[in-house]
């Protein structure tokens, strides 16, 4: 069965020809026309034309602020017709159709618009339309508008005709995410000398933390965050931003913090036609998002340091354990005591590399490398052993990191202690790690002298491999086979399931 496309690009490639900046645009504008919609109490579905005069809807958008018009999705609908009549008149003429008589979908009846879109080129000139926007108003609970409804109408307005106009929507600024202020979080309408001329409730509530109770009509919004803000050189700033978006830019998102309170802004140009009359200014009240980030913070920077302890107390106990090593004679209990040092020292890198991360995970790459290295000086100077990784382990969780680094570390010195004679040939031990999607594949083989006959780690009594069967089986629920290579030496053959640990 062939896949349908469903994003916007790809809908846009198979029915036009439309260029790379032409789709851009597009997108872009499908990224910020939920302010739009809000605004107009109004459905927003983007047509593109297509071959035989038909026409594609390749995004849509519904308000949160009224009831849509459309109970199923449009992306992907191919109309024609008189179905598409006002878009044509909107493409052809360049200009935004609001003619016509309410039409039905089923039961609901709504008001037909059209709204041409053009993108400005690189000299700022507006360019052909290459796309029309429907503006579809559910009718259903029509009702005498009230002072909001009419200042957001006003500004939906405003906006479409700068869509049409081909100056919104504004440039994106790196390193913004989408939590942008939305129209229902406050809504301030300032003049072109900047005055305030409207603003809805929850706008004058959010200013009110700021410290300002008195209405905000009438008042200079820039002077009046720059007078509100706790740090002189942030209150010039979100001033600065304000004057910016009267000029008629479009400047970055900006916080007014006051009196413990923060409030997050967002400043655009109202320049239909070309002519600046003013900016829309959202703002959101973040003061509880602001204390839940510092609180993560926090906590984040306690976790670490305790990361960062954890690490030292273990190179402590590390550093005690081989001085005890120094002073026992026996030579099974010095090699007892010199491989719980490695042991200890192998957890200790996973501490000290968390200690540096800003969660709970490691680029287990750089560790089972340092492990791998030290677990080869371990061979004997006449023979020695190289090691080496094939593949990438990536970015792993904490919990699964530290009992896979200490399987690995136990293999890796069981293949360089056992795997190899005296003598004068060098050895080498390879890790070899596929990831897949659910599981990693690991593999740890050497080309020593192999495993001996009749060999079975299943009764075995080594720790190392008490270790090996038990981190694996129960830490990280895999599974480990160890078995000769057919080419000589041995071979381990760990399966790693990646999926959270079951709770």
């Amino acid at each position: 069965m062939m896949v349908k496309p469903s994003t916007l690009r790809e809908l846009v490639e198979e029915h036009t020809a439309l260029n790379r900046q032409d789709i851009d645009h597009l997108q872009r504008l499908a990224g910020d026309w939920q302010l739009i919609s809000d605004l107009s109490f109004a459905d927003l579905l983007l047509w593109v034309p297509a071959e035989a005069g038909a026409y594609v809807c390749v995004a849509q958008v519904r308000p949160t602020t009224a009831p849509t018009a459309y109970q199923d999705d449009q992306v992907g609908k191919l109309a024609s017709g008189t179905e598409v009549a006002h878009l044509e008149v909107a493409r052809t003429q360049g200009r935004i159709w609001r003619e016509g008589d309410p039409v039905w979908y089923g039961d609901t009846p709504a008001r037909h618009e059209a709204v041409p879109v053009r993108r400005r080129g690189a000299d700022g000139e507006s360019g052909d339309v290459v796309a029309v926007v429907g503006r579809d108003t559910n009718l259903s609970t029509a009702r005498t508008p009230s002072q909001l409804e009419l200042n957001y109408l006003t500004t939906a307005d405003d906006l479409a005709q700068m869509i049409a106009d081909g100056t919104f929507p504004p440039p994106r600024h790196e390193g913004e995410t989408t939590s942008a202020p939305r129209v229902g979080d406050g809504l301030i309408r300032l003049d072109a000398t900047g005055k305030v001329t409207y603003a809805s409730p929850n706008a004058q509530s959010a200013i009110r933390r700021l410290g300002f109770s008195a209405s905000l009509v009438g008042e200079d919004l820039a002077a009046l965050f720059n007078r509100l803000s706790d740090d002189p050189l942030e209150g010039s700033e979100c001033a600065a931003r304000i004057l910016a978006a009267l000029r008629g830019d479009a400047p970055p998102r900006k916080e007014v913090e006051a009196r413990t309170a923060t409030v997050l802004t967002r400043a655009l140009p109202l320049m239909p036609a070309g002519v600046p009359i003013g900016a829309l200014v959202l703002a959101r009240d973040i003061t509880e998002v602001k204390r839940r980030d510092r609180a993560l913070i926090t906590k984040d920077a306690t976790i670490r340091e305790i990361h960062h302890r954890v690490k030292n107390n273990l190179q402590t106990v590390a550093a005690l354990l081989r001085l005890q090593a120094r002073r026992v004679a026996a030579p099974e209990a010095r090699a007892a005591l010199e491989e719980s040092v490695r042991r200890v020292a192998s957890i200790a890198l996973v501490h000290e590399t968390l200690s540096m991360s800003a969660d709970e995970v490691v680029e287990f790459d750089g560790i089972i490398d340092r492990v791998a290295t030290a677990a080869a000086e371990v061979a004997a100077p006449e023979s020695p052993v190289f090691t080496r990784r094939e593949g990438t382990f990536g970015v792993l969780p904490a919990e699964m990191a530290t009992p896979l680094v200490m399987v690995l570390n136990e293999l890796l010195l069981n293949a360089v202690e056992h795997g190899f004679d005296g003598g004068a040939h060098s050895g080498e031990v390879v890790v070899h790690v596929e990831r897949g999607k659910k599981e990693l594949h690991i593999v740890v083989a050497d080309n020593g002298r192999g495993l001996p006959e009749g060999f079975n780690p299943a009764t075995s009594k080594r720790l190392g491999l008490q270790i090996i069967r038990t981190l694996t089986t129960g830490e990280l629920r895999g599974t480990i086979e160890l078995r000769n290579r057919p080419g000589g030496g041995a071979e381990a053959v760990l399966l790693v399931p990646l999926n959270k640990r079951a709770t």
